[in-house]
């Protein structure tokens, strides 16, 4: 796996993870408008259990309103749903899960993977053909690495591997470190969603700390490397 250029590294995208569901019917409305108060990517869909049947009905009752936005709608888990039900692909947890989805899924759906606890386990996961890997979601107690942690982890990733890296950011501080280490996605969550101000509002400022952290990361390594030439040509992003 080749590294990717800094130069040529585009600006981070949002991945928004939605509170989990069992009724879509509130999100009809409110998603599009959403989708649109940032550069969303993608959106993470966790159901609430049911028969499969069920679990196929809401996510295509969902669909239109994510992916006509431009969205990618990925499923937490339940690869088996993903062409069933229309959806662009799943998010798995742990190697072990991943192997046993990639021949539901590949080459038409995107898999990405977390709960990678290792180095090791993550380039596994490269090389067995995950889409991207996300680094500094909370464990099944809710425990995560330290901000220092995720940022060192997204550096190494991003430095070495050509697959996308996905940063799962709690905090403002965390968007910006995230972004300044490297990272190709931020993910955001309860960051959204806890808001006072309402997730909307939470989405332009998590829009505006990307592109802010994003410039100021493009600046300090054109620092590192000394002037642009006069005369060639500005990095593309």
């Amino acid at each position: 796996m080749a590294s990717k250029s800094v130069s040529s590294r585009p600006l981070p995208r949002l991945y928004l993870a939605l509170p989990s569901l069992d009724d879509p019917a509130p999100w009809l409305e409110s998603l599009p408008g959403l989708l649109q108060a940032a550069d969303v990517a993608a959106v993470l869909v966790r159901l609430k259990p049911s028969d499969p049947r069920s679990m196929i009905s809401r996510i295509k009752t969902l669909a239109p309103a994510i992916q006509n936005s431009g969205a990618a709608l990925l499923l937490d888990g339940e690869p088996e749903l993903v062409a069933r039900a229309g959806a662009d692909g799943a998010h798995l947890t742990g190697i072990a899960a991943m192997q046993e989805a990639l021949p539901t899924l590949k080459p038409d759906r995107i898999a990405g993977v977390g709960g990678l606890a290792t180095r090791h386990e993550s380039m596994s996961a490269g090389e067995a053909g995950a889409d991207y890997v996300l680094f500094g979601e909370p464990d099944a107690h809710g425990q995560r690495p330290s901000q220092e942690a995720i940022a060192e982890r997204l550096q190494w990733w991003a430095e070495l591997f050509e697959p996308p890296c996905v940063g799962y950011a709690t905090s403002r501080e965390d968007v910006d470190a995230f972004v300044l280490a490297g990272a190709d996605f931020i993910l955001a969550d309860d960051l959204v969603w806890s808001d006072s101000r309402g997730p909307a509002a939470a989405l332009v400022d998590i829009g505006q700390a990307i592109g802010t952290a994003f410039a100021n990361a493009r600046g300090q390594r054109q620092g590192d490397t000394g002037h642009q030439s006069d005369t060639g040509p500005a990095p593309s992003r």
